[in-house]
């Protein structure tokens, strides 16, 4: 096996085994850290790199603490019908995940998001890293596969260096016919 697949093993159940420790730390940190917090790099690497992150200028991880639980409201004072008092029954219509990439885009609007994954739990919040990338960064936009974010295609189509190839090689035919007449 190799070492995202290990990574993956150790993160389909970070509470036991060797990382459990650290994870319980790590939940004892972020708790009391701000809800949008810009990291250094990625939590889970195997899971960034399958998002399309890169360790270099341009690329952006950024860790994000949603709120667990139903959006149970207040009790309106004014009477009604129990039916219709809007107490239970309230279920977000969006993943908490989704809500969290909502937040990043938000705070980071000169950023795209690539996506986001899981990182950590406890009784009242969730965490989750998301993947940004900054499409008018050079380094963005000379990669190959990540320049589809800057709206640029830089792929170079085969068919186009051949005609290049043929362009310069009867460039280079004519020159030599026109200097031995």
């Amino acid at each position: 096996m190799g070492y995202y697949k290990y990574v993956a093993e150790l993160w389909k159940r970070p509470d036991k085994g060797p990382l459990a420790e650290l994870y319980r730390k790590r939940l004892m940190e972020w708790r009391k850290q701000p809800s949008i917090v810009r990291v250094e790099r990625p939590t889970r690497i195997n899971r960034a790199r399958a998002l399309g992150y890169k360790a270099k200028p341009g690329f952006v991880v950024v860790r994000v603490r949603v709120r667990k639980g139903g959006l149970n409201r207040p009790r309106p004072s004014s009477g009604r019908r129990p039916k219709r008092m809007g107490v239970h029954g309230y279920a977000p219509h969006k993943s908490s995940q989704l809500i969290a990439e909502e937040r990043a885009a938000k705070k980071y609007p000169n950023l795209v998001v690539l996506g986001s994954y899981w990182v950590g739990e406890d009784g009242m919040y969730e965490w989750y890293e998301v993947v940004m990338v900054d499409p008018h960064h050079p380094c963005v936009k000379n990669d190959p596969e990540r320049n589809w974010v800057c709206g640029v295609r830089r792929k170079v189509d085969h068919s186009d260096k051949v005609k290049k190839v043929l362009e310069k090689l009867k460039r280079k035919l004519d020159e030599q016919s026109s200097a031995q007449r």
